[in-house]
């Protein structure tokens, strides 16, 4: 029996603590905004003309393709309107699950990880494994909301399957066409200065002085190449480091001079705008779901 299709649905946050998997097919489709989230996603292109942007280096996504995202990764998806209607699979997994179901032996994360010298957003999966990681997929799908007896022992090996395959799967040569393209030389440069000095004053006229280029050709080319302005992005960079610094402990005003703001307000406002709550309040949700598992 085929599975029911989820319409589309712009949340980027999980409702479910381990995991949760989407199977969506739209025929017409906005280009989503820039984002990222605090787990791990992998994603699987059933069919459509898809190109993915992923902390600015642009991937062309086949059909049959899986692309690994990190919590560190800003990225974005672009659809092709035009073309066949856009069907995949998106399966989201918290971290600590992954570590959970790890050994000593045996790191499930090995392909999610970017400090992994082999490390690649894109896995052109060989045409023999295509349906296996389809039917996977659909199985996780089947599964994930069973609560009756051995529903949870279910979900957790199938998606330990999974993963198990994708490893073994990209430590094989890979094939078909390079992956993974810069948008721009320019672009590439400043996202890779960003990402190390998103804890100073950064502003266009620093960047643009720093790449040896005007700020109104700096600001044009990445705009046209991001979909997003380099303030933006910077912004972003920052809120999403802060929150992991809040996350693993941090106090609120040792973050936000760290992650490079000027004052408070100005953190609590990017925080509160692009999480829906301020650095406290996260803070204390986050300290409540410990004390809850702990009860």
């Amino acid at each position: 029996m085929a599975t029911k299709l989820q319409t589309y649905n712009p949340r980027q946050v999980m409702c479910r603590k381990d995991f949760e998997i989407q199977h969506k097919r739209d025929t017409y489709l906005q280009d989503v905004e820039l984002h990222h989230h605090d787990f791990y996603e992998i994603y699987f292109l059933v069919s459509g003309d898809v190109t993915y942007s992923i902390e600015g280096r642009i991937y062309h996504v086949h059909p049959g393709d899986v692309l690994f995202i990190n919590p560190k990764e800003l990225h974005q998806v672009f659809i092709r309107k035009d073309a066949d209607p856009y069907e995949r699979y998106v399966l989201w997994v918290d971290t600590e699950m992954v570590d959970r179901m790890s050994t000593a032996t045996t790191n499930l994360a090995k392909c999610l990880d970017q400090t992994n010298p082999n490390y690649t957003n894109q896995l052109r999966v060989p045409i023999e494994y295509k349906n296996e990681i389809r039917k996977l997929m659909d199985d996780i799908y089947r599964e994930s909301d069973n609560e009756g007896y051995g529903g949870d022992i279910m979900q957790s090996s199938l998606i330990a399957q999974l993963m198990v395959m994708l490893n073994r799967l990209t430590e094989q040569e890979p094939e078909g066409e390079e992956q993974g393209t810069y948008t721009s030389t320019l672009v590439a440069r400043v996202i890779e200065y960003i990402n190390i000095h998103y804890g100073e004053q950064l502003s266009l006229e620093e960047l643009a002085e720093k790449m040896y280029v005007s700020k109104y050709h700096l600001s044009h080319e990445f705009r046209k190449k991001m979909g997003t302005g380099v303030y933006h992005y910077v912004q972003k960079k920052r809120v999403q480091i802060a929150r992991r610094m809040l996350a693993a402990g941090d106090k609120p005003h040792d973050v936000f001079k760290q992650c490079g703001f000027s004052d408070y307000a100005g953190f609590y406002r990017a925080f509160t705008a692009e999480y829906g709550v301020g650095p406290r309040e996260f803070v204390s949700s986050i300290r409540r779901e410990e004390e809850e598992e702990v009860q």
